[in-house]
């Protein structure tokens, strides 16, 4: 990247004026909030507005640092309980979760200026719950799953859509039935913070944590 092309990044810049967050705008629980910011973030035509963010990290082992890792995946549910969604267990968020199951979620609504950050714990899904997902996705999304071995190293795409090819064939005619593999986890969230711009940098960051009698919420300094 030569010299105009970095001044041009720093250089770009946007002030945030289309609104506010104050305290008396909070709803009681974070998850009333997060639907109501998610009912907004739908209503304003946002394209996926349940694509998330999830970073996780390996379990870290002695004399060992634990590097994280984030992808966009797709929000496929959420509760009083938490956030759901689903992925190839044996993916690299699958191996990490496996071993550490902190993870933290954030919701990129940057066309309204806001943005959520949830931090929690990931347990995986009762095998039920997965297998009535897996039995609505699209037929071709089932047969992806069996053909793609999510985050393993693979010689090309003739090796993908001869996994494809093969799924497809052993499966004509019938059901797609959900792989071994292939899983979901519920995000228990400990603390959900809703970010809100600001002009002047001067954002507003409301956190709602969770404590032992319920929800404590708190200002952050942008």
């Amino acid at each position: 990247m030569d010299q105009d092309a970095l001044d041009s990044v720093a250089a770009a810049r946007a002030e945030y004026t289309r609104g506010g967050l104050a305290e008396s705008d909070l709803l009681p629980d974070p998850i009333a909030m997060f639907r109501r910011w998610y009912d907004e973030a739908h209503a304003a035509g946002l394209h996926e507005p349940n694509a998330m963010v999830v970073a996780t990290a390996a379990a870290a082992l002695p004399d060992e640092q634990s590097a994280p890792s984030a992808r966009l995946v797709l929000l496929k549910g959420v509760s009083e309980d938490g956030f759901v969604f689903y992925t190839n267990l044996h993916s690299r968020k699958g191996t990490e979760l496996a071993g550490n199951p902190r993870c933290a979620l954030l919701f990129p609504w940057h066309p309204l200026e806001r943005q959520v950050r949830v931090d929690g714990t990931a347990a995986p899904l009762p095998r039920a719950a997965v297998d009535s997902y897996f039995a609505v996705r699209p037929r071709g999304s089932q047969l992806g799953a069996w053909a793609s071995h999510q985050s393993h190293v693979v010689s090309g795409r003739d090796e993908l859509r001869a996994a494809y090819d093969e799924a497809e064939g052993r499966y004509a005619g019938a059901d797609v039935p959900t792989p071994e593999e292939w899983g979901g986890y519920l995000v228990r969230p400990e603390s959900v913070e809703f970010w809100q711009g600001r002009p002047g940098r001067m954002h507003d960051r409301l956190v709602y944590r969770r404590t032992s009698d319920g929800w404590r919420t708190e200002r952050l300094a942008p």
